[in-house]
């Protein structure tokens, strides 16, 4: 099993823009995407120890840490705290779950097709992210 914690606000996957520059439709991932994604990189890589990208099915795990919002009151505050508030709005999981696996290809697995079981979740706390990797291949496999 690997496991790593990317640290900071989890990101959600931002929708690809396109633009008109000179004369020519141009498409292009929004730069807090890029950077959140290249963190995941980073932080895999050192978690996978120059290893090889795994070549089996994949079971992942994503625990997203949401910050508490400062203008809610204290009351609302600790309730977010003890997990009896848990964040339904924006950013959605499924969005975060696609930056970390795009962030992932080639590093952890060969390709994010590989993950066939998906566990997830967002809860409020100390903003980060939390990453099991587990397999469905033999010891030969891996």
């Amino acid at each position: 099993m690997i496991h790593f914690s990317i640290p900071g606000e989890p990101v959600a996957k931002g929708r690809a823009r396109a633009c008109l520059r000179a004369g020519h439709l141009v498409h292009y991932t929004p730069e807090s995407t890029v950077r959140y994604e290249n963190l995941v990189r980073l932080v895999a890589q050192q978690a996978m120890q120059h290893r090889a990208p795994l070549d089996c099915p994949i079971v992942l795990i994503i625990r997203a840490f949401l910050s508490i919002p400062a203008s809610w009151s204290q009351k609302k505050q600790r309730a977010a705290a003890a997990g009896e508030l848990t964040p339904t709005k924006r950013p959605d999981l499924d969005n975060l779950v696609k930056a970390i696996k795009d962030g992932a290809n080639g590093v952890l697995w060969r390709d994010d097709a590989q993950v066939v079981t998906l566990y997830a979740s967002k809860r409020y706390g100390p903003p980060h992210t939390e990453v099991e990797i587990d397999t469905l291949c033999s010891q030969e496999d891996r």
